[in-house]
């Protein structure tokens, strides 16, 4: 899953140009013969400078296949995990009357939390996601956006009341 996840990132639009793209004229540069240099076709070969690159990237997607039930798997095993670890956190809501950076901190250290990532419901809170993502190594997401690299990738899992219900009805 992280490997699907890993290769759908990419972006695949690293490109070279081809012999037919390169600009220049079809004419031989010199004769073929008398000239004591080796014979040449073209100015776009890839030998001449300025010419064509062989086998060069092309643009591609590098995404490969995962079944959704696969996918809902993976979800469901890395949230076992976590459980299972004893990382897997859950807290009422993200509202806080004054959200600020350094209160957040002190907060997440107190608890014991030094690489948490926070999923919150449908919609995050605007002053708490502001807030912390100042913070080094933490993450806030909606409920949609739980996946399993990030998952796997934090240390704590800090669900809210509401991430859990939408994770419910997700992973039905």
């Amino acid at each position: 899953m992280v490997e699907w996840q890993r290769a759908k990132r990419q972006q695949g639009t690293h490109k070279t140009k081809t012999i037919s793209e390169i600009s220049g004229t079809t004419k031989k540069p010199f004769k073929q013969k008398g000239t004591g240099n080796a014979r040449q076709g073209s100015l776009r070969s890839p030998q001449m400078r300025g010419g064509a690159t062989i086998f060069g990237p092309v643009v591609r997607s590098h995404a490969v296949g995962l079944n959704k039930k696969f996918r809902k798997l993976a979800l469901k095993m890395a949230l076992s995990s976590k459980q299972k670890e004893g990382a897997l956190f859950v807290i009422e809501n993200t509202q806080l009357k004054d959200a600020k950076t350094k209160k957040i901190a002190a907060s997440f250290a107190k608890a014991g939390w030094d690489k948490p990532l926070i999923i919150d419901g449908t919609k995050v809170d605007e002053t708490f996601a502001k807030a912390a993502r100042n913070i080094k190594h933490v993450d806030v997401l909606p409920t949609i956006g739980a996946n399993v690299y990030d998952i796997l990738r934090h240390k704590q899992l800090v669900l809210t009341k509401d991430a859990i219900a939408a994770l419910q009805e997700r992973l039905k």
